[in-house]
């Protein structure tokens, strides 16, 4: 016999599955909102109210589907790291000598972040937090899905440094370090290049400004990550 509490179930249930697509189709909106307007204003100048206006929400309803600013920077990071992904998983798909394979894949770092400058102001926003600031500012669910994205890119990476320590053109004692070294050192390049400046000393105490370019910056980047991947045994 089928009992009222029985029969309410599937319609308690499919309320539920409803209510958690409308939220997830939500979530997406602003994030593809927030995307957007990083793209075409930076992170800097991107305020909550203008992500709520170009979805057609008031900011109150942003805050029910994320904890804050950095909630968002943190998911739309996401979105770029998933797209960066593909493009390497692309490209090492190709066999090559490990050296050319490095080369390839930081190259393909610094041209995405030349192509996507907010990419690297949000990666470099969140890397300015300590992991316990991050947890407080960002929920589990979040965290989870930046380490996943995060870490999807940097085993792409590590996999071609594990293949150059394979065929003997790589001595890395540690692939998984390296792989989050050249990450992180080339978000700070790549903020150099954004600057367009480099500063010397030309005499004690007379700073002298020099001009540099992705491109210089993309061949210092592959040159240096060579030359570690060669020596760091």
């Amino acid at each position: 016999m089928t009992t009222p509490g029985d029969a309410d179930a599937p319609r308690i249930d499919g309320r539920r599955s409803a209510a958690a697509a409308r939220r997830r189709t939500r979530e997406r909106e602003i994030l593809e909102a927030t995307r957007a307007l990083f793209d075409a204003r930076g992170v800097r100048d991107a305020q909550i109210e203008d992500i709520a206006q170009a979805v057609g929400i008031n900011r109150a309803i942003v805050y029910r589907h994320f904890t804050g600013k950095e909630e968002l920077f943190a998911l739309t990071l996401v979105g770029y790291l998933d797209e960066l992904r593909l493009i390497l998983e692309e490209l090492v798909a190709t066999p090559r000598r490990a050296e050319e394979q490095l080369s390839v894949t930081i190259a393909a770092f610094v041209d995405y972040g030349l192509d996507h400058p907010a990419f690297v102001d949000c990666a470099q926003v969140l890397m300015r937090r300590t992991g316990p600031e991050l947890l407080e500012e960002i929920s589990e669910s979040a965290m989870f899905r930046l380490g996943r994205a995060i870490s999807g890119c940097l085993s792409v990476l590590a996999s071609v440094l594990n293949e150059g320590v394979t065929s003997g053109e790589f001595r890395v004692a540690d692939t998984t370090l390296l792989a989050n070294q050249l990450y992180a050192s080339g978000l700070g390049a790549l903020q150099l290049a954004r600057v367009g400046m480099l500063v010397s000393e030309a005499a004690p105490g007379i700073p002298r400004i020099h001009r540099v370019s992705g491109e210089q910056v993309k061949a210092y980047l592959i040159t240096s990550a060579l030359a570690v991947a060669r020596e760091s045994g």
